[in-house]
């Protein structure tokens, strides 16, 4: 097992860990405590487990750390329903009005919101992106809503994401948030693809009572812990 370290970072948090899925609290402990001695202790450390299990997660709050986020991993399998929406592939001079899409839906969020240029540029140099499967919205020219797939090729078999989806806040209450999800996964079922999964926070409860009528399902729980001065 080896633990995934960022940092020092000039955000809220100052080092960012990450526990990988396949682990066992036997050898989680030694890699943390060695990495926490390096750590002043007011610096601020944010934990996140992959797939939460009892025995980690002692280990974890024993070192002082505190639970404070849940994000469900959810799948569903595919084909799924027809969207009965139009859209079409992202193109690169669409990004401008993406991000500010993006920003006003995600202004509550601590990692998608305050997306900048450079950092949706960034993503969108990583090999796993594909404009076609960045599926977009439009009514009267003007861009209402995204949802923007994630093939992972590396899984066996390979499964889709919902990697992020969103509608302008202007547009809310209209019933567009179903039909842009199902949109997604439309595409990724037309790669061959048998499941589709996303991440949601714990707490969306409209999110997560929309994705319910689709289908999907809990898989498992990805828990974020903090240690430093509230």
């Amino acid at each position: 097992m080896q633990l995934t370290v960022e940092g020092p970072l000039s955000g809220e948090f100052r080092w960012v860990v990450v526990v990988p899925e396949h682990r066992t609290h036997l050898d989680l402990r030694p890699q943390l405590s060695e990495f926490l001695h390096g750590v002043p202790r007011e610096d601020r450390v944010q934990l996140w487990l992959r797939d939460t299990e009892p025995d980690a997660e002692a280990v974890i709050e024993d070192l002082g750390f505190t639970a404070y986020r849940d994000l469900w991993q959810l799948r569903c399998p595919l084909p799924n329903a027809p969207s009965g929406l139009v859209t079409r592939a992202f193109r690169p001079d669409d990004a401008d009005e993406f991000i500010s899409v993006n920003n006003r839906a995600f202004h509550w969020h601590p990692e998608q919101g305050g997306l900048t240029r450079d950092g949706f540029d960034a993503t969108r140099s990583e090999s796993w992106f594909d404009p076609d499967g960045f599926r977009l919205l439009h009514d009267s020219g003007e861009l209402v809503g995204f949802c923007w797939t994630k093939v992972h090729t590396d899984h066996k078999p390979p499964l889709g994401e919902i990697y992020v989806i969103a509608i302008d806040p202007s547009r809310h209450g209209r019933g567009l948030g179903k039909p842009m999800t199902l949109a997604g996964l439309e595409w990724l079922s037309t790669q061959g693809l048998a499941q589709a999964m996303l991440y949601v926070e714990s707490d969306n409860d409209a999110a997560n009572a929309t994705y319910a009528t689709i289908g999907f399902t809990r898989h498992h729980i990805d828990r974020a812990y903090r240690r430093g001065p509230s």
